[in-house]
């Protein structure tokens, strides 16, 4: 009783007796054409049901008026695009004949109910039977106040379980097929694809300028040096501003706003990286070998964020210190070495421990997505991250 009472006065139990009612509005229609065949509406959405469109739009109306907690919190109970298969056709169709079936049970009842109710109500007030009541029979009059209240009671119930029946059939019949759950699935985890990427991207360029920042920042403190300082300024300010492009980068897609996002970093812009390794102190050996401008998107992309968080690595744990880079490719391949020795009291474990900080781990999913290869750790007395990726990446 308690849970009937809690019902009566929730919102969706009108919703969805507001959706029983709607189809009755073309039984009525039918009426007033030919009163002689009133089972004709349940041919005529035979042809409708067919019709893609028509799966969307009842998917629609399921989702407003009988679960729009579930549109509330972005549930998924009911399919809103059209029929793709034969099968989705014949669940429409199923559907929206009983659709019309419980739709003319439920209007008869929101019709005969409350007459009742006015005519009990009229048999009391007159002490006796009244003309035109739809009442089987006269009760007495004491009977008929007592009485009076059954018949809405019995349609709040009535209601209340049909829209319940209403939306588990709904649910059943209007359900996303399984080709539709594989779609969605697919799309769901392309976005947490998309959400991981963006993270990386965040972590290695932020965490970059935030590095390069906080080593030239101590460094000009340290020398006390005004042209020295002068330097670090600028270093600050050209890292600060290449990390504030990727940022706008990475919003705009974030935003969803329609407009193209900037152009990734690729490896023929590795000299900015280098440039600003060794504005932070750092001395630099590089070797570029091979024409990077014509490696294909991912890779030399990839490889830019590889280069980009292995020289952060090295400012990060071990400071200012000699930094070897060799890039170039060798048959089918990119290679990507950085190498550095390791001052005394600095942990073998460059970028977290034993090696698995998320910067390190990061190089190695960037590596992994493109079917190549990454060794970290101890080289020589030093550290060496060492990428290999292929020049035709995997897709």
């Amino acid at each position: 009783m308690q849970r009937l009472f809690r019902a009566a006065l929730r919102p969706v139990t009108y919703s969805r007796w507001v959706h029983l009612c709607v189809p009755v509005l073309m039984l009525a229609v039918w009426m007033f054409i030919d009163r002689e065949t009133p089972w004709m509406p349940l041919l005529l959405v035979i042809p409708l049901a067919l019709l893609p469109w028509m799966r969307l739009a009842e998917g629609h109306q399921a989702r407003f008026l009988l679960a729009p907690h579930d549109r509330d919190n972005g549930a998924g109970g009911f399919s809103t695009v059209g029929s793709r298969r034969w099968g989705d056709r014949w669940r429409t169709l199923l559907w929206l004949e009983i659709r019309l079936v419980l739709s003319a049970v439920t209007v008869c009842a929101s019709v005969v109910l409350p007459v009742s109710t006015v005519d009990l109500v009229r048999v009391a007030a007159a002490g006796g039977p009244v003309d035109d009541s739809i009442l089987p029979f006269t009760p007495p009059t004491w009977a008929a106040w007592l009485l009076a209240p059954v018949p809405l009671v019995l349609l709040i119930v009535i209601v209340i379980l049909f829209g319940e029946l209403v939306t588990s059939i709904a649910r059943l019949l209007l359900g996303p097929s399984s080709a539709e759950r594989l779609t969605a699935l697919e799309a769901r985890t392309e976005q947490l694809l998309e959400r991981t990427r963006i993270a990386r991207e965040l972590h290695d360029s932020i965490g970059h300028a935030l590095t390069v920042a906080v080593v030239q920042a101590g460094a000009a403190r340290a020398a006390g040096d005004p042209e020295f300082t002068d330097r670090a300024l600028r270093a600050i300010e050209e890292t600060g501003r290449a990390a504030l492009e990727d940022l706008e980068r990475v919003l705009l897609v974030l935003r969803e706003s329609g407009q193209r996002p900037s152009q990734r970093p690729t490896l023929a812009e590795a000299e900015r990286l280098l440039a600003s390794a060794r504005a932070s102190g750092a001395s630099v050996d590089a070797e570029l070998a091979g024409p990077l401008e014509k490696l294909t998107g991912p890779v030399t992309q990839e490889g830019y964020r590889i280069l980009q968080e292995a020289l952060t690595n090295v400012l990060r744990h071990c400071g200012p210190v000699p930094v070897r880079v060799r890039i170039g490719m060798v048959a089918d391949r990119l290679d990507l070495e950085v190498t550095n020795p390791l001052p005394d009291g600095t942990s073998l474990t460059i970028g977290g421990s034993g090696g698995s900080g998320s910067g390190l781990r990061g190089i190695r999913e960037r590596a992994a997505l493109l079917g190549g290869q990454v060794d970290t750790g101890p080289h020589g007395g030093g550290w060496r991250v060492h990428a290999r990726l292929p020049l035709q990446p995997i897709r």
